[in-house]
């Protein structure tokens, strides 16, 4: 049970550096959230079939458990602005 938890951490870890990419190129930040979403799919997509204990057993499931994992990355990372006043981004 903890690994499964870990490998939903990972997915909002790496849809978070993703979206950390994406910033620094010229798309609108509007679009993160969809990114990140996309990406956690993807990555739920690619555990379901890559990680024994993933915690999804179908594809439906596990691109959900990604999608969510990939909006929790934007959630965070917006909670901590909000938290800290804005200054984790330089493009406040």
């Amino acid at each position: 049970m903890n690994s499964q938890i870990v490998y939903v951490a990972a997915i909002t870890v790496i849809a978070w550096l993703i979206a950390c990419t994406v910033k620094a190129t010229k798309i609108d930040n509007r679009w993160l959230p969809v990114i990140c979403g996309a990406c956690g799919g993807a990555l739920g997509l690619a555990g379901l079939y890559t990680m024994g204990d993933f915690p999804a057993h179908d594809a439906l499931n596990a691109v959900a458990i990604g999608i969510v994992s990939g909006l929790a990355a934007t959630g965070s990372h917006e909670l901590v602005k909000q938290i800290t006043g804005g200054g984790v981004d330089a493009d406040n």
